[in-house]
């Protein structure tokens, strides 16, 4: 007997969110003998429950081509915690409206919390003996998904980064006054964003000079020290640091002007410590300084995006699509590299488990110099991810996106 499948996006969008949405989509239109229609949650599980969905299967081969192009989560976002326990009343409500849509599947598109909803639904699912299988399709720019070789989202945000920090190097070395650009980049606990700034030297010695992550805890002293040599050799430079960066006793150094906000997960909401690193240098050296914090634009730039993350991505989907066919539930889909010359990737799966509430640090031996540079080992790991440019479909000289009406 056909079902129908349903899949929702949750947490911060990456540019190739839409791409594992989009591999989602195509690999269950592609399956007639066992998928009838394929229906999205309207932001994610929360708006499921409000009876916000849509059939994505009305989608024309135009609206994929570009929903596989368009940056920020097509169906809508949500941070949205399930209860821990088992029996609460949103759990029977959410199964009611899985069987009155004939749901045989569900997807969720997201990163650590995402995973967490899926391993709740399918333990939920197994309590209730239903017979819906749920999978985790990894999504986020962090890169601190654990068990998988890495995550859709990160090659672009890498790509990104290098490429912003590059041209920000390239303005900041036009005057020869001594100056200081201090760049702000995603990463609450996991420095993979930050470290990507790497990627952005075209020699030894090339700006960035110091770049700084959580991994490693951060040192007033010492960053004077390091700034101070820095200066010394070059007179502009250019440090990148993770917005997640603290000191040896836990406190954020964006902690040190104001307390940071909490979400709905418990994690602190974390800005400012460029601005607030901006303002000790510029008092201690007395030198030019400008912070410039990325926000957003690491996650949605959908113009930078590496065409081999777009591949990446929808191929999670398709993965996902085919394993939960095959009776799989509970599980995440991961990447492998296959062992050999070149680069080549085997998808899987892991228990969700492994993954909901866990997080994959940046390597620590592969930050180098007192904890304010970055080693080779993460160019060879990295510079596979970045490859390659999608095509675009343009109009008007901009590109064109999908718009959910």
């Amino acid at each position: 007997m056909k079902k129908n499948i349903l899949v929702g996006q949750s947490g911060g969008p990456t540019a190739v969110i839409n791409a594992s949405l989009y591999g989602v989509i195509a690999e269950g239109m592609a399956r007639p003998e066992d998928v009838d229609h394929v229906y999205g949650m309207v932001n994610g599980i929360e708006g499921f429950l409000s009876g916000h969905v849509m059939d994505l299967s009305s989608l024309t081969h135009e609206d994929l081509i570009l929903l596989k192009q368009t940056p920020a989560a097509y169906l809508g976002s949500c941070r949205f915690k399930l209860p821990e326990n088992l029996d609460a009343p949103v759990y029977s409500l959410l199964f009611e409206k899985f069987k009155s849509m004939n749901i045989g599947a569900c997807f969720y598109i997201g990163g650590n919390d995402s995973m967490d909803t899926v391993d709740k639904l399918s333990r939920c699912a197994r309590i209730r003996r239903e017979s819906i299988s749920f999978i985790g399709v990894p999504k986020t720019i962090d890169n601190d998904l654990p068990v998988t070789d890495h995550t859709p989202g990160y090659g672009s945000a890498a790509k990104y980064v290098a490429s912003t920090v590059r041209e920000i190097s390239l303005d900041a070395s036009v005057y020869q006054q001594p100056a200081v650009t201090i760049v702000e980049l995603m990463g609450r606990h996991a420095g993979w964003v930050t470290a990507a700034a790497a990627l952005a030297r075209k020699f030894p010695g090339d700006n960035p000079l110091l770049i700084y992550m959580p991994e490693v805890p951060f040192s007033m002293e010492q960053f004077f020290k390091d700034v101070e040599q820095a200066l010394s050799r070059q007179p502009n430079v250019v440090i990148c640091v993770s917005e997640g960066i603290r000191d040896k006793n836990g406190r954020f150094i964006c902690e040190y002007t104001n307390e940071a906000q909490i979400d709905t997960f418990g994690h602190k909401m974390l800005t400012g410590c460029a601005k607030i690193l901006e303002s000790y240098v510029r008092n201690r050296f007395q030198v030019k300084v400008r912070s410039v914090e990325l926000n957003v634009n690491q996650r949605c730039s959908s113009l930078l995006a590496s065409a081999a993350d777009v591949q990446e991505a929808e191929s999670s989907g398709r993965t996902a699509v085919e394993k939960a066919l095959q009776g799989e539930t509970g599980k995440m889909v991961t990447c492998s590299r296959l062992s050999g010359p070149g680069y080549e990737l085997e998808y899987g799966l892991t228990e969700v488990g492994n993954v909901c509430n866990r997080e994959k640090s940046f390597p620590v031996e592969w930050i180098t110099a007192e904890g304010s540079d970055i080693g080779p080992e993460f160019l060879d790991y990295a510079l596979p991810l970045i490859q390659g440019q999608p095509d675009h479909i343009m109009e008007n000289g901009l590109p064109k996106y999908l718009c959910r009406k």
